[in-house]
């Protein structure tokens, strides 16, 4: 299986769009679920959360990356400064346990992931953090952090696993910062 990850830049877009359409949320989400208030993003719709994602590939930092397996678009992670994902502060649980300053371009964020339903479990996650790890650090960020789920021996939904899961991220040298709820850790990797 060859795997290339590459950003999520205009010219990939549909490669974007196949990614996400494989299965879960992905498809009508596109990825704004984070980005946008809670008001914002239920006055949108799905169309014009594909354009404000068409537009974020358009600019000059892609919002994520894409996964391609055997050249076939697979998986997607959404990684940017945290700054940009609006809903983040918004959110009770989360919000106490957010690194400081909110506003630095130098705190990132690991928001989403997707993966085709034909390649779960071959450990495209895993692969996409490594990935996206590498990307901040390019990108000059100082920390990254991500809001995984723990399912702690249960089973979680797929569909609840768009944050990724804390075994991965603890696998590629992330460390638990605190527990926003029992079965969602904030986690952290200082970059620099």
């Amino acid at each position: 299986m060859d795997i290339q990850i590459h950003p999520a830049s205009s010219d990939r877009f549909d490669d974007l769009q196949h990614a996400l359409t494989g299965g879960g949320d992905g498809a009508s989400c596109q990825c704004a679920w984070l980005t946008l208030s809670n008001k914002d993003f239920n006055a949108t719709t799905r169309d014009d959360r594909e354009q404000l994602l068409r537009e974020e590939t358009e600019g000059p930092l892609p919002p994520g990356l894409i996964a391609y397996v055997d050249g076939e678009p697979a998986a997607w992670v959404r990684v940017g400064p945290r700054r940009t994902h609006q809903r983040l502060p918004r959110t009770r649980a989360l919000a106490p346990h957010l690194a400081e300053p909110w506003d630095s371009d130098d705190i990132w964020t690991i928001s989403c992931f997707v993966v085709r339903r034909e390649h779960r479990g071959a450990g495209l996650n895993a692969e996409l953090l490594a990935a996206a790890v590498d990307f901040a650090k390019q990108h000059d960020a100082a920390l990254i952090e991500a809001y995984p789920v723990d399912p702690d021996g249960a089973h979680a939904r797929d569909n609840d696993l768009w944050h990724g899961v804390l075994s991965t991220f603890l696998a590629a040298g992330f460390t638990e910062a605190a527990r926003a709820k029992p079965t969602r850790p904030v986690v952290r990797l200082a970059l620099r």
